[in-house]
């Protein structure tokens, strides 16, 4: 009697970009021609060309680890499975899910390659300029998959070491009061007229993108589609002939003396 031996594939996570298809870059787009599987929330894989014989797994955007699972198992068995995020997958995406499902007996010896792309903060930085040109952090406004207190905790800790700071998932339909709270305790650090950018949709045809100051940040145009971009005390703000300019320092005034 002979043993059937199926050889093993691979899982690539892939980053699709923010929107844009001109910002997904060549190696996503050859490891997703080279894919058996596509698997990935449903507004993510539809992003993906389809190409004939190739599968597609869509689902909820709450079922990381079970799209994990899902993804290492069809590896085992011989599929090259492309996992989609948007924007890079190492950054409040799949990458991480991933990974941490792998890191499990029946899993670890499956293949798993991460292929970088475009985060949503660069996209939107690139909007206005480069208010992310110095020192800068990133912190998800949701309290989904960690408390609302350790939130908190790392807003007063980039807000406090005067760093900018891109803001994911900043609201949704029912999450509504936690911009309001973001916008308060950075107030408790920086001056009211300190920049923020307000972008939504950056990068698809309902691409909007605002200049504000923490004082006039309205959390009522906040959505789920939105990225917001809180300066710091070195981020500037001028007008130019494309519109309005913003960029944070690399360097900072140097300390008076009485020479």
């Amino acid at each position: 009697m002979t043993m059937e031996h199926t050889s093993m594939g691979e899982v690539v996570v892939i980053g699709l970009g923010p929107g844009n298809s001109e910002w997904i870059t060549p190696e996503a787009s050859e490891e997703l021609a080279r894919a058996t599987d596509v698997v990935g929330y449903s507004t993510y894989v539809k992003r993906v060309p389809e190409i004939p014989g190739q599968r597609r797994h869509l689902s909820d955007n709450k079922v990381e680890a079970v799209r994990a699972a899902m993804a290492l198992d069809m590896a085992r068995r011989g599929s090259r499975v492309a996992v989609v995020s948007s924007g890079d997958p190492g950054v409040f995406a799949m990458a991480a899910a991933v990974l941490e499902t792998a890191d499990d007996d029946q899993w670890r010896d499956v293949p798993v390659r991460i292929v970088p792309g475009m985060t949503a903060a660069q996209a939107v930085a690139s909007r206005v300029g480069a208010p992310l040109g110095h020192d800068f952090g990133m912190v998800s406004l949701s309290d989904r998959l960690k408390p609302w207190d350790v939130v908190v905790k790392r807003v007063r800790a980039l807000a406090g070491a005067d760093m900018a700071f891109a803001v994911y998932n900043p609201a949704s339909k029912s999450r509504r009061w936690q911009v309001g709270a973001l916008r308060d305790i950075v107030l408790e650090f920086q001056k009211p007229d300190t920049p923020v950018i307000v972008a939504r949709a950056v990068g698809s045809a309902d691409e909007s993108v605002t200049v504000t100051t923490l004082a006039e940040l309205d959390p009522d145009v906040v959505d789920m589609r939105t990225m917001l971009i809180v300066g710091a005390s070195t981020t500037h703000v001028y007008d130019g002939p494309d519109g309005r300019r913003v960029f944070t320092a690399r360097h900072y005034e140097a300390p008076a003396t009485d020479d």
